[in-house]
């Protein structure tokens, strides 16, 4: 026979989202500072309750992004990241979350708005040391975008979408230097990309960039796929596998 007494637990969603962008030639994410309790003052990814029962989870992604820092999500391409639901993730109740992931090169200045009272471009490196703490559970959903993101340019040539229409090999080096967080040796770098068939495809013209001779330019589609991929090296200090 059926429970009368079962009734569905009382679970809240949210939405929050990684955006990441390459400023300064440094990786860096959207970060607001929370202008509400809990953890007001503190900063955080963007995100907030689904609005009503009605709201489609990627629109109210889209929506939090465009109160809490007056981006336009329609021009991101949104991706979901996964789904956060450890039970004292959020001291208001039992709340999940589902995060989403943008990666995308040239965006603004944020305005902080809604319940935040501050939103910026952080660098990564600043939230990796510690030396930025974020709010709920939002360091690991930060660092499954990151390594979300890093894995993207191994399989695609997203790197290139932050370089200018035609870019030199060691323009392209210092972008995968600033997504994977370490400095790549520049032969073996070279060598790695060349071997892709079709990844760069050469442009006809040459950018002097040093007293020396100029360096070739190239074009790529940013989201073609790497066949075989560029993989990151085993660890910071062994170069040669890059």
């Amino acid at each position: 026979m059926p429970n009368d007494t079962w009734q569905p637990p009382s679970v809240l969603l949210t939405v929050d989202l990684v955006i990441f962008t390459l400023r300064s030639s440094a990786l860096h994410v959207l970060l607001v500072e929370r202008g509400i309790e809990p953890y007001k003052g503190e900063a955080a990814l963007p995100g907030g309750f689904i609005a009503d029962v009605g709201e489609d989870i990627v629109d109210a992604a889209r929506r939090e992004l465009r109160e809490e820092a007056d981006l336009d999500a329609a021009k991101l391409h949104l991706e979901q990241l996964g789904t956060y639901g450890r039970p004292d993730r959020d001291p208001r109740g039992r709340i999940v979350s589902v995060a989403y992931l943008a990666i995308a090169p040239g965006l603004p200045e944020p305005e902080a708005g809604t319940d935040a009272s501050a939103a910026f471009w952080c660098p990564v490196a600043e939230v990796a040391s510690g030396h930025r703490p974020l709010a709920f559970d939002h360091r690991q959903i930060l660092d499954d975008g990151l390594e979300r993101a890093r894995a993207k340019i191994e399989h695609t040539a997203l790197a290139t979408a932050f370089c200018t229409p035609s870019f030199t090999i060691a323009e392209l080096q210092r972008v995968y230097e600033a997504v994977w967080g370490f400095e790549l040796d520049p032969r073996n770098f070279y060598r790695k990309v060349q071997s892709v068939p079709g990844f760069l495809v050469p442009v006809g013209a040459d950018r002097r960039t040093t007293k020396g001779r100029p360096a070739r330019l190239f074009r790529a589609d940013p989201w073609q796929g790497l066949r075989p991929p560029i993989l990151r090296p085993l660890s910071p200090s062994r170069n040669e596998e890059v």
